[in-house]
Protein backbone atom coordinates (compact mmCIF):
# COMPACT_ATOMS: atom_id res chain seq x y z
CA UNK A 1 0.00 0.00 0.00
CA UNK A 2 1.46 3.36 -0.96
CA UNK A 3 2.02 6.22 1.53
CA UNK A 4 -0.74 8.20 -0.18
CA UNK A 5 -3.30 5.39 -0.08
CA UNK A 6 -6.48 6.84 1.52
CA UNK A 7 -7.09 3.61 3.41
CA UNK A 8 -3.97 4.11 5.49
CA UNK A 9 -3.40 6.91 8.00
CA UNK A 10 -0.15 8.78 8.62
CA UNK A 11 0.82 6.40 11.43
CA UNK A 12 0.79 3.38 9.15
CA UNK A 13 -2.34 1.83 10.65
CA UNK A 14 -5.19 0.64 8.46
CA UNK A 15 -7.94 3.23 8.76
CA UNK A 16 -10.73 1.92 10.92
CA UNK A 17 -8.72 -1.19 11.80
CA UNK A 18 -5.60 -1.15 13.94
CA UNK A 19 -6.29 2.25 15.52
CA UNK A 20 -9.87 1.23 16.34
CA UNK A 21 -8.45 -1.78 18.16
CA UNK A 22 -6.03 0.43 20.11
CA UNK A 23 -8.90 2.78 20.96
CA UNK A 24 -10.53 -0.07 22.87
CA UNK A 25 -7.52 -0.50 25.20
CA UNK A 26 -7.86 0.96 28.72
CA UNK A 27 -4.88 1.68 30.98
CA UNK A 28 -5.66 1.40 34.71
CA UNK A 29 -3.27 2.64 37.41
CA UNK A 30 -4.06 1.27 40.88
CA UNK A 31 -3.21 3.46 43.87
CA UNK A 32 -0.37 5.42 42.19
CA UNK A 33 1.76 7.25 44.76
CA UNK A 34 3.39 9.96 42.67
CA UNK A 35 1.44 12.23 40.33
CA UNK A 36 4.55 12.56 38.14
CA UNK A 37 4.19 8.90 37.23
CA UNK A 38 0.58 9.52 36.22
CA UNK A 39 1.70 12.29 33.85
CA UNK A 40 4.55 10.20 32.45
CA UNK A 41 2.15 7.29 31.88
CA UNK A 42 -0.21 9.62 30.01
CA UNK A 43 2.68 10.76 27.81
CA UNK A 44 3.67 7.13 27.12
CA UNK A 45 0.08 6.35 26.17
CA UNK A 46 -0.25 9.28 23.78
CA UNK A 47 3.07 8.40 22.12
CA UNK A 48 1.56 5.05 21.13
CA UNK A 49 -1.98 6.19 20.32
CA UNK A 50 -3.70 5.12 23.56
CA UNK A 51 -6.20 7.53 25.10
CA UNK A 52 -8.27 5.88 27.86
CA UNK A 53 -6.75 6.26 31.33
CA UNK A 54 -8.40 5.22 34.60
CA UNK A 55 -6.98 5.95 38.08
CA UNK A 56 -7.94 3.91 41.14
CA UNK A 57 -7.55 5.72 44.48
CA UNK A 58 -4.53 7.86 43.51
CA UNK A 59 -2.65 9.18 46.55
CA UNK A 60 -2.46 12.73 45.17
CA UNK A 61 -4.28 13.80 42.04
CA UNK A 62 -4.94 16.22 40.40
CA UNK A 63 -1.49 17.70 40.92
CA UNK A 64 0.79 20.02 38.93
CA UNK A 65 3.50 17.34 38.73
CA UNK A 66 1.23 15.27 36.51
CA UNK A 67 0.91 18.17 34.04
CA UNK A 68 4.64 18.80 34.07
CA UNK A 69 5.45 15.18 33.20
CA UNK A 70 2.64 14.74 30.66
CA UNK A 71 4.47 17.09 28.20
CA UNK A 72 1.66 17.58 25.72
CA UNK A 73 -0.57 14.68 26.80
CA UNK A 74 -2.89 16.95 28.79
CA UNK A 75 -5.85 15.65 26.80
CA UNK A 76 -5.23 12.14 28.17
CA UNK A 77 -5.15 13.52 31.72
CA UNK A 78 -8.24 15.65 31.16
CA UNK A 79 -10.21 12.59 30.00
CA UNK A 80 -8.94 10.33 32.80
CA UNK A 81 -11.56 8.95 35.17
CA UNK A 82 -10.93 8.42 38.89
CA UNK A 83 -12.44 5.50 40.82
CA UNK A 84 -12.39 4.33 44.41
CA UNK A 85 -12.21 0.62 43.51
CA UNK A 86 -10.68 -1.44 40.73
CA UNK A 87 -14.04 -3.10 40.09
CA UNK A 88 -15.40 0.28 38.96
CA UNK A 89 -12.43 0.93 36.66
CA UNK A 90 -12.95 -2.45 34.93
CA UNK A 91 -16.65 -1.91 34.26
CA UNK A 92 -17.57 -3.04 30.76
CA UNK A 93 -14.24 -4.77 30.05
CA UNK A 94 -14.24 -8.15 28.31
CA UNK A 95 -10.68 -8.96 29.45
CA UNK A 96 -8.22 -7.53 31.97
CA UNK A 97 -4.44 -8.02 32.12
CA UNK A 98 -2.58 -7.55 35.42
CA UNK A 99 1.06 -6.41 35.34
CA UNK A 100 3.48 -7.88 37.88
CA UNK A 101 7.28 -7.99 38.07
CA UNK A 102 7.35 -10.75 40.66
CA UNK A 103 6.27 -14.37 40.34
CA UNK A 104 3.21 -15.46 42.30
CA UNK A 105 2.60 -18.83 43.85
CA UNK A 106 -0.95 -18.59 42.53
CA UNK A 107 -1.96 -16.42 39.63
CA UNK A 108 -4.01 -16.35 36.44
CA UNK A 109 -2.38 -17.50 33.22
CA UNK A 110 0.99 -15.77 32.71
CA UNK A 111 2.06 -14.20 29.39
CA UNK A 112 4.91 -11.92 28.44
CA UNK A 113 4.08 -8.39 27.30
CA UNK A 114 4.32 -9.21 23.59
CA UNK A 115 2.01 -12.23 23.84
CA UNK A 116 -0.41 -10.22 25.96
CA UNK A 117 -0.53 -7.40 23.40
CA UNK A 118 -1.51 -9.80 20.64
CA UNK A 119 -4.23 -11.39 22.76
CA UNK A 120 -5.48 -7.97 23.87
CA UNK A 121 -5.98 -6.78 20.30
CA UNK A 122 -7.79 -9.98 19.37
CA UNK A 123 -10.11 -9.58 22.33
CA UNK A 124 -10.62 -5.87 21.62
CA UNK A 125 -12.71 -6.94 18.67
CA UNK A 126 -15.32 -7.94 21.29
CA UNK A 127 -15.10 -4.89 23.56
CA UNK A 128 -12.87 -2.90 25.89
CA UNK A 129 -9.68 -4.52 27.21
CA UNK A 130 -7.78 -3.24 30.27
CA UNK A 131 -4.15 -3.37 31.37
CA UNK A 132 -3.91 -2.95 35.14
CA UNK A 133 -0.76 -1.58 36.80
CA UNK A 134 -0.11 -1.63 40.54
CA UNK A 135 1.24 0.76 43.10
CA UNK A 136 4.88 1.86 42.62
CA UNK A 137 6.00 0.34 45.93
CA UNK A 138 3.87 -2.75 46.51
CA UNK A 139 2.46 -3.55 43.07
CA UNK A 140 -0.92 -5.22 42.78
CA UNK A 141 -2.59 -7.02 45.66
CA UNK A 142 -3.68 -10.61 45.14
CA UNK A 143 -7.29 -9.43 45.10
CA UNK A 144 -6.52 -6.92 42.33
CA UNK A 145 -4.58 -9.55 40.40
CA UNK A 146 -7.44 -12.05 40.53
CA UNK A 147 -9.87 -9.41 39.28
CA UNK A 148 -8.00 -9.91 35.98
CA UNK A 149 -7.91 -12.94 33.69
CA UNK A 150 -4.24 -12.83 32.67
CA UNK A 151 -0.99 -11.95 34.46
CA UNK A 152 1.58 -10.11 32.34
CA UNK A 153 5.33 -10.20 32.92
CA UNK A 154 7.84 -7.87 31.26
CA UNK A 155 11.10 -9.81 30.80
CA UNK A 156 13.98 -7.97 32.48
CA UNK A 157 17.34 -8.43 34.17
CA UNK A 158 16.72 -11.15 36.82
CA UNK A 159 18.89 -9.19 39.24
CA UNK A 160 16.82 -6.03 38.80
CA UNK A 161 13.30 -6.66 37.51
CA UNK A 162 11.51 -3.61 38.91
CA UNK A 163 10.45 -1.07 36.29
CA UNK A 164 9.22 2.43 36.98
CA UNK A 165 5.43 2.60 36.62
CA UNK A 166 5.52 4.86 33.56
CA UNK A 167 8.25 2.72 31.98
CA UNK A 168 6.05 -0.36 32.36
CA UNK A 169 3.15 1.50 30.72
CA UNK A 170 5.49 2.55 27.88
CA UNK A 171 6.61 -1.05 27.23
CA UNK A 172 3.03 -2.33 27.12
CA UNK A 173 1.87 0.60 24.98
CA UNK A 174 4.73 -0.04 22.53
CA UNK A 175 3.87 -3.73 22.23
CA UNK A 176 0.22 -2.85 21.64
CA UNK A 177 1.23 -0.41 18.92
CA UNK A 178 3.43 -2.97 17.22
CA UNK A 179 0.70 -5.61 17.40
CA UNK A 180 -1.88 -3.16 16.02
CA UNK A 181 0.35 -2.36 13.06
CA UNK A 182 0.66 -6.06 12.28
CA UNK A 183 -2.91 -7.24 12.66
CA UNK A 184 -6.53 -6.21 12.88
CA UNK A 185 -8.75 -8.34 15.15
CA UNK A 186 -11.87 -9.96 13.78
CA UNK A 187 -15.08 -9.25 15.66
CA UNK A 188 -16.98 -12.18 17.14
CA UNK A 189 -20.67 -12.68 16.54
CA UNK A 190 -21.48 -13.43 20.18
CA UNK A 191 -21.22 -10.81 22.91
CA UNK A 192 -18.21 -11.38 25.13
CA UNK A 193 -18.67 -11.64 28.88
CA UNK A 194 -17.75 -8.43 30.69
CA UNK A 195 -15.94 -8.00 34.00
CA UNK A 196 -19.31 -7.62 35.72
CA UNK A 197 -20.59 -10.84 34.12
CA UNK A 198 -17.58 -12.78 35.42
CA UNK A 199 -17.81 -11.28 38.91
CA UNK A 200 -21.50 -12.18 39.04
CA UNK A 201 -20.63 -15.77 38.11
CA UNK A 202 -17.95 -15.94 40.83
CA UNK A 203 -20.40 -14.66 43.47
CA UNK A 204 -22.98 -17.17 42.28
CA UNK A 205 -20.46 -20.03 42.49
CA UNK A 206 -19.63 -19.01 46.04
CA UNK A 207 -23.31 -18.86 47.02
CA UNK A 208 -23.96 -22.28 45.49
CA UNK A 209 -20.85 -23.70 47.11
CA UNK A 210 -21.89 -22.47 50.55
CA UNK A 211 -25.50 -23.64 50.11
CA UNK A 212 -24.37 -27.14 49.09
CA UNK A 213 -21.74 -27.42 51.81
CA UNK A 214 -18.99 -27.80 49.21
CA UNK A 215 -17.41 -24.43 50.02
CA UNK A 216 -16.61 -23.25 53.55
CA UNK A 217 -15.79 -19.48 53.58
CA UNK A 218 -13.95 -19.98 56.89
CA UNK A 219 -11.60 -22.48 55.21
CA UNK A 220 -11.66 -21.58 51.48
CA UNK A 221 -8.57 -23.63 50.47
CA UNK A 222 -7.98 -21.22 47.54
CA UNK A 223 -11.17 -22.41 45.87
CA UNK A 224 -12.21 -18.88 44.74
CA UNK A 225 -8.74 -18.35 43.28
CA UNK A 226 -8.95 -21.69 41.47
CA UNK A 227 -12.23 -20.97 39.71
CA UNK A 228 -10.99 -17.51 38.76
CA UNK A 229 -7.94 -19.16 37.17
CA UNK A 230 -10.17 -21.71 35.46
CA UNK A 231 -12.58 -19.24 33.88
CA UNK A 232 -9.80 -16.69 33.31
CA UNK A 233 -8.31 -19.05 30.72
CA UNK A 234 -11.56 -19.09 28.76
CA UNK A 235 -12.87 -16.34 26.46
CA UNK A 236 -16.35 -16.55 27.95
CA UNK A 237 -19.38 -15.24 26.12
CA UNK A 238 -22.24 -13.59 27.99
CA UNK A 239 -24.65 -16.34 26.96
CA UNK A 240 -22.27 -18.96 28.39
CA UNK A 241 -22.17 -17.13 31.72
CA UNK A 242 -25.98 -16.99 31.71
CA UNK A 243 -26.15 -20.75 31.06
CA UNK A 244 -23.82 -21.50 33.97
CA UNK A 245 -25.70 -19.19 36.32
CA UNK A 246 -29.02 -20.67 35.18
CA UNK A 247 -27.70 -24.13 36.03
CA UNK A 248 -26.58 -22.93 39.46
CA UNK A 249 -29.99 -21.37 40.14
CA UNK A 250 -31.77 -24.57 39.13
CA UNK A 251 -29.53 -26.73 41.33
CA UNK A 252 -29.93 -24.40 44.31
CA UNK A 253 -33.72 -24.29 43.86
CA UNK A 254 -33.93 -28.07 43.57
CA UNK A 255 -31.85 -28.50 46.68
Amino acid sequence: MSPTDPMQDSDGLDAGGGQQAVDRIRIVLCRPNHPGNIGSAARAMKNMGLAELRLVAPLRYPAPEARWMAVGADDVLDAAQIHERLDEALEGCVHAFALSARPREWSPEVLNAREAAGLALRRSGEGTVAFVFGNEVAGLTNEEMFACQTLVHIPANPAYTSLNLAQAVQVVAYELRMAADASVPAARHERAATHQDREGLYRHLEEAGVASGFFDPADPKRLPDRWRRLFGRIELEREEVNILRGLLRALMKRR
